[in-house]
């Protein structure tokens, strides 16, 4: 393989891999270099959709754009997207193969290695630079027996590893030192740097920690990334983040609430469901000054006061119905609706909107047919065929334009089809897409992706509430975020040694 590699594992989940992979691509790609994200196995409810209708985690697709390549399914060769019951779905090289639980995708890891090396080496075709992003800590070492996340590829590809710790949670001289102690030899072997994410504070007070790591781990350091508030402003992978004080406070920027004693701010509700998928559709939204999206977990009622309750993604979407109904967000959203509120929902939010769900074959769990919450007049029926593809055409009500991309199971029928929520380009003509009720205040779509899309975003929400434009162009605010975190890492992470490092790989 031509080109040279860097893997990047953490000392645990969430502790900011994916994010300085994205910032390391940006920057080297600014170099002229061409480089590649790769993640032999990722585990996520949040996906994208590649241009030959294969589907990877969020993250990859992130890092790709860093990169400024069209994302494919080799960055991310194998992915779990959990499931309620039945464990979960396993996509290898972007093709649903089946479903696991985990006793069973332990057995079945072995076999999958070559595909994930298969990949890795096509990538390798056509870059300069490989960026590896490991997925949760190489010390479970519980799960070392053929393990293909961390160093059970990084032993199989023979790739020079740097540690990722998280200072922010605590602990982290006992998380570097502690991981390293738990590897085999032959996997410190191949350990190079340490990193220290999300500082805050004075960096010069980490200096006797930064000595102690690289004494009792013998690797360098390659540096201690300050916390990058702007993070948020990027699509997240984990629905960990939907934890964080923004979600759930329905954090929004610089506009007051009142004029004239009347609310200005458009508040938007969104259950946080137990198997919720594709998360990143509330980002757009999130990035308006005068939108505010709640977060309501589990045993909070959905908030009075909101504008828009958007039901959203589920990768099981008959569970999560059922997880709805006994946090009594149902009766919350039926009272809504009665109130004048409007009501959104998106892929499996969709599906949950109509008056049933039929899974005869128990793609899902359980075979079986449920009632759902009758807001829209039509029954969809779960089939085996998964729909992946990248669309684009028009809001039906408004005409503006709209691009996203469809990752589903089953099909939807009933009266309310007859009047779509919008039109999409199909071959040389069109074809019709979602649902609206016939009081106009519920819609569904199985579009992912729509509100990146700033004419589309601006017309939806003007039909809840009369606004202003606000000027917010959500891609160009990503590519300039993406930007910024590139000159974050350059400025406290010691680039040129990376890149030595990765060259040792050839």
């Amino acid at each position: 393989m031509a080109a040279a590699a860097i893997m990047f594992q953490g000392t645990g989940s969430d502790v900011g891999k994916s994010l300085i992979v994205a910032g390391l691509a940006r920057a080297f790609t600014r170099r002229q270099l061409r480089v590649r994200p790769f993640k032999p196995q990722n585990m996520s409810n949040n996906a994208a959709v590649t241009s030959d209708g294969g589907e990877i985690g969020r993250a990859q697709a992130l890092q790709a754009r860093a990169c400024g390549v069209a994302p494919s399914v080799h960055m991310n060769p194998v992915l779990l997207k959990p499931q309620t019951d039945i464990g979960a779905q396993v996509v290898v090289q972007g093709r649903m193969q089946g479903t696991a639980k985990a006793a069973e995708y332990h057995a079945l890891k072995p076999k999958l290695m070559p595909r994930v090396l298969e990949s890795y080496e096509r990538l390798g075709a056509e870059a300069d630079l490989i960026l590896v992003e490991g997925a949760g800590s190489p010390a479970e070492i519980n799960l070392r027996d053929g393990d293909i996340a961390n160093m059970g590829f990084a032993r199989a590809a023979q790739v020079p590893v740097v540690l990722i710790g998280d200072i922010d949670r605590g602990g982290v001289l006992a998380s570097l030192v502690g991981t390293v102690a738990l590897l085999e030899q032959e996997e410190c072997a191949l350990l190079k740097g340490f990193l220290v994410n999300k500082f805050r504070g004075d960096l010069a007070l980490f200096d006797s920690g930064r000595k102690i790591i690289g004494e009792r781990t013998g690797l360098a350091d390659l540096g201690v990334v300050p916390w990058f508030a702007d993070a948020i402003r990027l699509p997240a992978e984990d629905a960990m983040a939907l934890t964080s004080p923004f979600y759930l406070g329905g954090a929004s920027e610089g506009v007051d609430n009142l004029q004239n004693g009347r609310a200005t701010q458009i508040k938007i509700a969104v259950p946080h469901l137990s198997r919720i998928a594709n998360f990143d559709d509330l980002d757009p939204l999130r990035a308006e000054p005068d939108v505010i999206v709640e977060i309501v977990p589990p045993g909070r009622p959905l908030p009075g006061d909101a504008d828009l309750i958007i039901l959203p993604g589920s990768k099981s979407t008959v569970g999560d119905l059922a997880f709805l109904r006994e946090q009594g967000w149902d009766i919350d959203l039926l009272a809504h609706h009665r109130r004048g509120g409007f009501v959104l929902g998106l892929c499996g939010g969709y599906q949950m909107l109509g008056r049933s769900l039929d899974d005869p074959r128990g793609i899902e769990g359980p075979a079986g047919r449920v009632a759902g919450l009758a807001l829209l007049d039509i029954d969809t029926e779960m089939t085996g065929d998964k729909t992946l593809a990248e669309v684009a055409g028009r809001h039906a009500a408004s005409g503006a334009a709209v691009r996203g991309y469809e990752m589903h199971i089953g099909r939807s029928t009933g009266p309310s089809l007859a009047r779509p929520f919008l039109s999409l380009k199909n071959g040389s003509g069109d074809r019709s897409e979602g649902a609206i009720s016939a009081d106009g205040r519920v819609a569904g779509s199985y579009l992912h992706g729509l509100f990146a899309g700033d004419e589309f975003r601006h017309a939806y929400l003007s039909s809840i509430r009369e606004r202003a434009t606000t000027g917010v162009a959500y891609e160009s605010e990503v590519e300039r975020t993406l930007d910024a975190l590139a000159d974050h890492l350059t400025a406290h992470v010691a680039l040129d040694r990376i890149l030595e490092i990765a060259h040792g790989a050839r």
